[in-house]
């Protein structure tokens, strides 16, 4: 069984290595798109988002996100506020050469803005089954009490 303290820490680790994400409004269900997630390791409770000012993303409010590890050994669904972020500091820490591939016009492009998203409630979903357990499926054991172990609800 993996705890909830060890779920977190592996949803940020796997958030980390591949840092891709589907975000949408919560009041706007067509709003949902891939994004990148720039992360902080000192600030485990805030994502950024590099966006256009004429997204639909950038009016900000209730959020959720979906989340895939690379390997599919995790999956993620949390929620949050996006809010416009004016932190200078913030930005330039931020700022990359993969985020300036989408944003040729450099950091003074005029339509470019920071999203800060401050997190709410996850739900994470460990689905790396071990040898015994992926025997335990292939032989068509009942495999629900096993999956419950490996979910929790959690505070980000």
């Amino acid at each position: 069984m993996t705890s909830t303290a060890e779920l977190k820490t592996d949803f940020w680790k796997t958030l980390a290595d591949s840092p891709f994400l589907f975000l949408e409004l919560d009041g706007d269900p067509h709003s949902a798109v891939p994004m990148t997630a720039q992360l902080d390791k000192d600030a485990d409770s805030a994502i950024w988002f590099f966006t256009a000012k004429d997204h639909a993303l950038a009016q900000g409010g209730q959020a959720t996100a979906t989340f895939a590890a690379k390997g599919h050994d995790l999956f993620a669904r949390f929620t949050g506020v996006l809010t416009r972020e004016t932190s200078r500091e913030r930005f330039e820490k931020q700022w990359s050469k993969p985020v300036e591939a989408w944003f040729p016009g450099g950091k003074d492009d005029p339509n470019l803005i920071m999203l800060r998203m401050d997190l709410g409630t996850a739900e994470i979903w460990n689905s790396d089954l071990g040898f015994m357990d992926t025997a335990k499926m292939i032989l068509g054991f009942d495999m629900r009490d096993e999956a419950k172990e490996e979910h929790a609800h959690a505070a980000l």
